[in-house]
């Protein structure tokens, strides 16, 4: 018998929920930004293993966006520019 994987992903008020789907972003805590998983950027933070600590996980867009987190200008540079020019 197979045991059920739970995730952690942040809803739209920023608190922490359990889901039985993986998140479809990534994000950082302290930095408030979200990216996608295969973002360059933060896999290089990762490898330096500073950043799995502040790590956190968003169903999508919108939600991280409702949380407070910013695009990441590295993976998603054309978010990223929409959000700049409406700060």
């Amino acid at each position: 018998m197979s045991a059920v994987r739970a995730y952690t992903l942040i809803a739209a008020d920023g608190r922490p929920y359990r889901s039985l789907t993986p998140g479809t972003l990534g994000g950082h805590r302290q930095q408030r930004l979200y990216g996608r998983l295969d973002c360059p950027s933060a896999l290089r933070a990762i490898a330096r293993g500073g950043y799995v600590r502040h790590r956190v996980f968003f169903a999508d867009e919108a939600t991280a966006a409702a949380a407070g987190y910013r695009p990441c200008a590295v993976c998603l540079p054309e978010e990223y520019a929409r959000w700049k020019a409406n700060t």
